[in-house]
């Protein structure tokens, strides 16, 4: 293919030295832009993949004068080699390093009981949001957030008691050949980025930026003054800020340039991404490439199926093994097991160990904390499902999976589905947004809906960017009645009228 007028402008802007960020939309070639950048010099880069995966493949495409790594290998090559007898170290539980760290008893806040299991687990989680931070030393906001203590003076006490224990954790880290906490790759990570480490290299290409942890982005960042800084990725597609990522493409000091031509879907799929593109406040909007004829509207036998939430995918997964599908999960199901196994623990009288619901004593507890407390709503499909199905039938469920290869249908998360494409996509129904129309108990008319915040516009575009032939909108289908969703800009392209939503067949 010849370049793009947008690639070749990036090219331009790489030969002349610039620090460049290049915002890629879905589909636009952003692995091929880097190639045509790294293939047209002589000069010693590197270029930081996001995963081993992309790394691994990244090494087939790029020449040889482009060394391919995570930022985890570069930081095992200079700190972390030191902790291989740490890193290979057995696993233990949690509450016997809490044990070991002085960890010794039970704490009471509130209304609620922190046993020393969970003030434990609570401890390990702190040094690991460090780890994924810029910061110096851990401090109170490091502490996460635990389901019953949601109140900021609750979390203020967990946070006081739990940081010195975090910071003797820390302290064990730097021992290289023993110690009470188990090591892992994000502790050495953070040790060298501490080190403020010096890269050799002419230039540095970061991929997927819109999804970098802070560590990271200091260690890319302070390379300014010796080597020209490439960053690629889609600030639309930044769906991890819950767990520390950091869209660091946004307020960059450098030349800001797009690729906009998506090669993936047409123009009748471009203007539905165009039109969540507008709602997250995206620097970029897409253009579809004519010759591909992407559709909207109803898939009866969808290639995958993108959902919300975990939970979310778990009813699917079931729905369709009901029906008689073989069904593959992305990333599979050890997370929707440790849920289930969890659930059945709080239902028949045992404390979890499991991070989301380590508070809760038993199952009737959380059932009354996701129903009455505004905090535990996000509980309440997990509720119901267990509810409906019991714990073993979605351990039976997990336990059936398939491989991808050999199942009809694939299920996945949208936030596992980044990077992947199918040719006919459903979105799932726990997308939808509960009724908007609810009447004010003081007045007769329905209250307006709530509007759309970046963070769901951001979901949303991911999700109907990953489909290549059609596209269901399914449970996003409320955006076609949304005043934020038919609203126009008039100088950009805008979704084709639809007489009605697509029904959300098969899900």
């Amino acid at each position: 293919m010849n370049p793009t007028d947008e690639q070749t402008a990036a090219a331009d802007a790489f030969h002349s030295g610039d620090h460049l960020a290049l915002q890629a939309g879905a589909g636009t070639g952003k692995t091929t832009t880097l190639n045509l950048l790294a293939h047209a010099t002589t000069r010693r880069g590197r270029y930081f993949a996001y995963n081993r995966a992309i790394a691994q493949d990244a090494r087939t495409r790029f020449p040889a004068t482009v060394q391919c790594k995570t930022a985890h290998a570069l930081a095992f090559a200079a700190v972390g080699h030191r902790y291989s007898r740490r890193l290979n170290a057995p696993r233990r539980p949690a509450w016997q390093t809490g044990q070991a760290l002085g960890i010794t008893k039970a704490l009471r806040i509130g209304e609620r009981e922190v046993t020393q299991k969970a003030l434990a687990n609570a401890t390990l989680r702190t040094v690991t949001r460090f780890c994924h931070t810029a910061d110096e030393a851990i401090a109170h906001h490091h502490v996460p957030r635990l389901r019953g203590l949601d109140d900021t003076d609750l979390h203020a006490q967990l946070a006081a008691h739990i940081v010195p224990f975090a910071q003797k954790a820390w302290a064990d880290l730097q021992h290289p050949d023993d110690g009470a906490v188990r090591y892992d790759h994000d502790h050495y990570l953070k040790a060298w980025a501490l080190t403020q480490p010096r890269i050799q290299a002419d230039f540095l290409l970061l991929d997927e930026a819109q999804d970098t942890n802070p560590v990271v982005e200091q260690i890319f960042l302070n390379q300014r003054d010796h080597a020209q800084l490439v960053m690629v990725g889609d600030s639309a597609q930044a769906i991890y800020q819950w767990r520390g990522a950091k869209d660091v493409m946004t307020g960059f000091d450098g030349t800001q340039l797009t690729l906009s031509q998506s090669f993936r879907f047409g123009p009748d799929l471009a203007a539905e991404a165009n039109r969540w593109l507008r709602l997250a406040d995206a620097p970029i909007r897409l253009t579809g490439t004519a010759a591909v004829p992407t559709e909207l509207g109803p898939v009866t036998q969808p290639d995958a199926v993108l959902c919300r939430t975990n939970v979310g995918a778990m009813a699917q997964v079931m729905a369709h093994m009901a029906a008689g599908h073989r069904v593959a999960l992305v990333g599979g199901g050890d997370s929707l097991q440790a849920l289930a196994l969890a659930a059945r623990d709080l239902k028949e009288g045992r404390r979890t160990h499991h991070p989301e619901l380590i508070l809760f004593p038993c199952w009737g507890d959380l059932q009354d904390y996701a129903t009455h407390d505004p905090a535990g709503r996000d509980l309440q499909p997990l509720v119901h499902l267990v509810d409906t199905h019991g714990t073993d039938s979605i351990l039976r469920a997990v336990a059936r999976l398939a491989p991808e290869l050999e199942a009809q249908v694939t299920v996945s998360t949208a936030h596992k589905a980044k990077g992947r494409e199918w040719p006919r996509v459903l979105v799932a129904d726990d997308f939808d947004r509960a009724k908007d129309d609810i009447t004010d108990d003081h007045q007769d008319t329905p209250r307006p809906p709530d509007p759309v915040d970046d963070a769901e516009a951001r979901l949303a575009y991911v999700a109907v960017t990953r489909t290549r032939r059609r596209l269901d909108l399914g449970g996003l289908s409320w955006i076609l009645n949304h005043p934020d969703g038919t609203s126009t800009d008039p100088n950009r392209p805008h979704p084709p009228a639809m007489l009605q939503p697509p029904a959300a067949t098969g899900s």
